[in-house]
């Protein structure tokens, strides 16, 4: 920059710059910056900008973001819901940052946020883990897996150089949401085929996270001797959104069981996680048919409004995170009192009115507002917790269900307009719902090969594979009046199953979705036709 050279140096630092010019006059400026110098961001500016024009910049920018949203080429709809769709898909690719640099010598640098120090290899940020694992991650390992395994080995640094791995990296830790989510991160990541970074180091950072404090609440686990111990995080030990921590704990714990058994560790290693994902039965209140916190000394707690926001829950209520079982809804059917018991409480979620206990907040957060503007009863789309509810019809034999209620999500909640938002965008995750929603099926458990099967949206849709094969997804019939699916094909066979195998997928495929007005006549589907849940899987062994 031509012009006096300023420095501030402060907790946040902006800059304003202004021109003095005359009408019609063109100002042309290029902007740099750097985490490890000024010398450092003048060599990015050249590295990714040069000498070249502004019109060059713009047609380069213009040339890599169409063939970056090009690897998805949806048609058939309306042009709102492909400008819909298109904005999702591009919200979703700016997560995670890259924070890694390349220095005079052509290597990749970084500096460490952990140390301080400028060290080798890559780095990277905005991760956002407790939104980010449900669907955004799981996005770019189908679409965009390259840069997902780059994050990988950036990872590794974050636990070579601070001793965790973060959760929420800003760029390094911070104590943000809850939940030890790297587990899944790492743990889908490698079930879903990617290779070439040091596996065996991640392992040993998710078992380091699982097992201790960090150090701060969002990182590694906050109250684990209580989790390890009892099985749960007390309500009564002063550890804020306890429930919640227990569930995802769970959850968690189950990733690390899957990755456990696809590294060959020791039979004691596998069956300690694998009894601790079923933790979540701790905190399940049968008289209420919810999840509830509970005391230390083994009591629900009392009173319970299942209203009420916040307080055992994070940013929602217990009729969000009753749903938090991602890796074992057939044991969650088991403990409502089987399917039908289950596909009724489902229904409650949109049956019941909006209404808020917000006094662990002593006001009305923007999530609750966003429930009640979107007027589909307790489900809080805007927020993370509950976005994966819809597809669980699938698991009691009611896919017609969330074939409905995902066609009336897609359509309310998500418009291409600047109010057209549902709630927080958080790291790329809502966008990444609408994404996967759209092309009819949805991660409901990372960390498996499996997704859910919805509905599309589309009348065909397009998955470019980074190795140049594709996955074709036709739906000739799809129309606002025909939103149910009453029969599916893959390669040109019938195919039952309520789920898709990611292995599959990857090898490329064509899958012929029937689109009808009305549900199908529900029909009785066999053990093997349900998607994966941790129960189903232990019966089978035993047997």
């Amino acid at each position: 920059m031509v012009g006096k050279q300023e420095e501030s140096t402060s907790n946040h630092s902006g800059i304003v710059v202004g021109f003095k010019t005359k009408k019609g006059e063109q100002v042309h400026l290029k902007v740099a910056s750097s985490f490890i110098s000024q010398d450092q961001a003048e060599l990015n500016l050249q590295l990714e900008v040069g000498n070249s024009s502004f019109e060059a910049v713009r047609n380069s920018a213009e040339s890599h973001w169409n063939q970056t949203l090009g690897k998805i080429e949806v048609s058939g709809g309306t042009e709102e819901q492909k400008q819909t769709f298109y904005s999702c898909l591009y919200r979703t690719l700016f997560f995670p940052n890259k924070l890694y640099e390349i220095d005079a010598a052509g290597n990749e640098i970084h500096w460490s946020p952990y140390n301080g120090k400028v060290l080798p290899g890559k780095m990277f940020g905005g991760t956002g883990f407790w939104d980010t694992f449900r669907a955004l991650y799981p996005l770019l390992n189908l679409v965009y897996p390259e840069i997902n395994k780059e994050m990988q080995e950036g990872l590794v640094n974050d636990y070579l150089e601070g001793g965790f791995l973060p959760e929420w990296s800003s760029p390094g830790y911070a104590d943000i949401m809850i939940g030890n989510n790297s587990a899944s991160i790492v743990s889908d990541a490698y079930i879903k085929g990617l290779r070439g970074y040091d596996i065996e180091k991640l392992y040993e950072a998710l078992l380091h996270g699982a097992n201790n404090e960090g150090p701060m609440s969002a990182v590694g686990r906050f109250g684990v001797a209580y989790y390890n111990k009892l099985g749960y995080v007390p309500y009564d030990v002063k550890i804020n959104e306890n429930a919640a921590r227990t569930l995802e704990y769970a959850y968690d714990d189950f990733a690390i069981y899957q990755l456990a058994k696809a590294l060959n560790r020791p039979k004691e290693e596998i069956d300690l996680y694998a009894k601790r994902c079923q933790n979540y039965r701790n905190l399940f209140d049968a008289s209420t048919g919810m999840m509830r916190g509970k005391n230390a000394d083994g009591q629900f707690q009392s009173p319970f409004n299942p209203f009420k926001w916040g307080d055992a829950f994070t940013e929602g209520n217990s009729w969000h995170y009753t749903w938090s079982v991602f890796h074992d809804v057939q044991g969650l059917i088991d403990l409502m009192g089987g399917k039908e018991r289950f596909v009724s409480k489902l229904d409650s979620v949109f049956s019941l009115p909006p209404v808020y206990d917000d006094s662990y907040y002593g006001g009305m957060i923007h999530e609750i507002k966003e429930m009640q503007i979107a007027n589909m009863g307790q489900y809080a789309h805007g927020n993370q917790p509950i976005q994966h509810m819809i597809y669980l019809y699938n698991y009691a034999g009611a896919p017609a269900k969330s074939h409905y209620w995902i066609r009336e999500v897609l359509n309310r909640l998500y418009k291409p307009t600047p109010d057209g938002y549902c709630g927080d965008e958080d790291n790329g995750q809502t966008s990444a719902w609408y994404v996967f929603s759209s092309l009819g099926f949805y991660p409901v458990c990372p960390a498996t090969d499996e997704y859910v099967l919805g509905a599309p949206l589309f009348q065909k849709t397009v998955i470019h594979l980074s190795d140049g094969k594709q996955v074709v997804l036709n739906a000739p019939q799809n129309s606002a009046q025909n939103k149910y699916v009453s029969a599916v094909k893959m390669n040109a066979k019938e195919y039952s199953k309520l789920f898709l195998k990611h292995s599959e997928l990857m090898k490329g495929a064509v899958i012929d979705f029937k689109m009808t007005s009305t549900p199908a006549l529900e029909r009785k589907f066999s053990e093997s036709d349900f998607p994966y849940s941790f129960s189903n899987e232990q019966k089978a062994v035993k047997k």
